[in-house]
């Protein structure tokens, strides 16, 4: 596990903790409730690893609701999307969506996100811990024309795992516009809007463990009623955060905050992906000249996995060794509970990160054997 999900110091000023459309839901479950980005967030049901192999194996619920949900529209939308993310957004098709990052003008991650085209406006999720620094950063670079609307009444709900489709599609769910797709029939990264009943709701064919699923933005007043009828089918049990964080390092991908931060660009990061190759001709994006020239001469340092021999973890800011040099530091790490054995992501010098270099983590004192791996840990499983 690298996430803190600890509350905060008692010495320390008292902040509000709020709570979102499923507080009261989780709790009737027995969930433990923990403070996490602001708000009270369950981080575990009947046990972590309980819960983060039943996702690998049937269907996991999580409320990630904390996340922030954004629509942009406007006359000129995506090419002002455009001026602040590295992504190609005129490219990208209605129904279709994009990974991509917040960048500053010096080209560190200063979040990363998803994008979808809706059609006749765009939809974007940013991370909860940085969403309010995320809507003033956009309200500052996209200019007066474009209409930028936090859906703050809105939960997300993550449905992950191999039966995803299957307990979806039994709520009969009936698509929003002639010619879209039934649901099951989505392909990863693709989105579409839907009607359970009388109740809309977006969906998209993407998530966060490296498992099929979807996302699936719902009202905050019918989220209790939509997570109701999911949990109602045999193969879906309500999950936490701390399994969805175990299940994300498993499947090598990154975490706001933890193994990306405005310290980090996004070729170290191993996200050179999310710049298209169009981005990379014209540039035109914020921070694209430190971003671009990262691309042409390389990065000092590259996040990296790493397995560990024996049964200890590594956590998040132990040091990486390469005999007596001080080569990396660890981001994320955890136990494996789909390996069977201890796992990490950590940032390591470029000259050290070729797969199969062997190292040692410093944890309690100690030398721990470790060797540079290729993430994913665990193979993806998206629906293509």
């Amino acid at each position: 596990m690298s996430e803190n999900f600890e509350t905060a110091n008692d010495d320390e000023a008292p902040l509000e903790v709020l709570t979102l459309p499923l507080d009261g839901w989780h709790r009737q479950r027995g969930a433990r409730m923990v403070e996490f980005a602001g708000y009270w967030m369950p981080v575990q049901y009947e046990g972590i690893i309980a819960e983060h192999l039943w996702t690998r194996e049937h269907a996991g619920l999580f409320d990630v609701s904390h996340m922030g949900q954004l629509t942009a529209s406007g006359e000129g939308v995506a090419s002002a999307l455009e001026a602040v993310l590295p992504a190609d957004i005129a490219a990208l098709k209605p129904g279709r969506q994009r990974y991509s990052l917040l960048l500053s003008e010096e080209g560190g991650i200063l979040d990363d996100l998803m994008v979808t085209n809706r059609g006749d406006h765009f939809y974007l999720v940013v991370n909860g811990a940085t969403k309010w620094d995320d809507i003033g950063h956009l309200r500052e670079h996209l200019p007066d024309e474009i209409t930028l609307n936090h859906l703050d009444e809105h939960g997300l709900l993550a449905l992950q795992g191999p039966e995803a489709a299957e307990a979806l599609g039994a709520l009969g769910l009936k698509p929003a516009i002639a010619g879209m797709p039934e649901v099951a029939e989505l392909k990863f990264m693709q989105a579409a809007p839907y009607f359970w009943g009388e109740v809309p709701l977006g969906v998209s064919r993407s998530g966060y463990t490296g498992e099929d699923g979807y996302e699936i933005s719902v009202r905050g007043e019918d989220a209790a009623a939509l997570a109701e009828a999911l949990c109602a089918q045999p193969q879906v049990r309500p999950i936490g955060l701390g399994a969805r964080d175990s299940l994300r390092l498993e499947a090598g991908l990154p975490l706001y905050g933890h193994d990306l931060s405005e310290e980090t660009d996004p070729v170290s990061a191993g996200l050179a992906f999310a710049i298209s190759k169009r981005r990379r001709a014209e540039g035109g994006f914020l921070g694209a000249d430190p971003v671009l020239a990262a691309l042409a001469d390389g990065t000092y340092a590259q996040r990296v996995g790493l397995a560990l021999e024996g049964r200890q973890a590594a956590r998040e800011g132990a040091l990486v060794m390469s005999g007596d040099a001080e080569v990396g530091r660890v981001t994320s790490g955890g136990f494996s509970p789909s390996l069977g054995r201890p796992i990490a992501m950590a940032y390591v010098a470029a000259d050290k990160a070729a797969e199969g270099t062997a190292l040692e983590i410093e944890v309690r004192g100690k030398r721990l054997p470790a060797k540079v791996v290729t993430m994913p840990f665990v193979p993806h499983r998206y629906f293509r």
